[in-house]
């Protein structure tokens, strides 16, 4: 997880603004890169990451972590409004935050697939029970699970006895901050791949969407 008192001044910019509620400057830093998913997941992700620490330690309450979050979802809407690619011959994917209020992965690996081609179905936050319940209505054969705190991640290894218990055969892919800390954490919980950005996500689901095609 990111340390506060490391953060370098361009991180630490955006945990201003989002502390702040600054917009405009929010939306300044964004739209002037050249590559703002690359600036997004530089800058931003580290910002939350920081901030979600800094609640974790007392030192900001959970109104500002949420008012945070929601205010990179609705910039990172503007900078990554989500494509619309031509669907043939996918699998049937989605992606979820599982028991976690942080969205910002999941909607930058959910912009990240849609512009790389891929169609898939945006759960945003689920239970267990809940995301259990759509994985088996929807015969999902990829889920890509974002999550931002350690609790979160640790629920992963749940999700993955329950979809086993129900002989659901969904091939999980989990992010975030947890799994990029430890690197064996995604094996513990059970999960077939883990990916450190947008970039990673779409490298993976390619390499399971071309395995599933390949299987008889």
């Amino acid at each position: 997880m990111a340390d506060a008192g490391a953060a370098s001044p361009a991180v630490a910019a955006v945990i201003e603004a989002l502390l702040a509620q600054d917009r405009l400057a929010l939306e300044e830093t964004l739209r002037s890169a050249t590559e703002p998913l690359m600036q997004i997941e530089q800058l931003v992700v580290p910002a939350l990451e920081t901030i979600g620490q800094r609640w974790e330690l007392g030192e900001l309450s959970l109104a500002q972590v949420y008012m945070s979050g929601r205010l990179c979802e609705q910039v990172v809407d503007l900078v990554l409004p989500p494509g619309d690619p031509a669907r043939t011959d996918l699998p049937p994917m989605a992606i979820a935050v599982l028991e976690d209020y942080h969205m910002l992965g999941l909607r930058i690996v959910y912009s990240a697939l849609r512009a790389s081609g891929f169609a898939l179905l945006n759960y945003g936050r689920c239970d267990l029970d809940t995301l259990v319940g759509r994985v088996q209505a929807d015969r999902l054969a990829i889920l890509l699970v974002s999550v931002l705190m350690l609790p979160s991640a640790l629920r992963v290894k749940d999700l993955r006895a329950r979809l086993s218990a129900v002989g659901c055969a969904t091939r999980v892919v989990v992010g975030g901050a947890p799994f990029r800390f430890d690197a064996q954490l995604w094996r513990e919980v059970g999960a077939d791949a883990m990916g450190a950005s947008g970039a990673d996500a779409v490298a993976i689901v390619r390499r399971l969407a071309a395995e599933g095609r390949s299987t008889p």
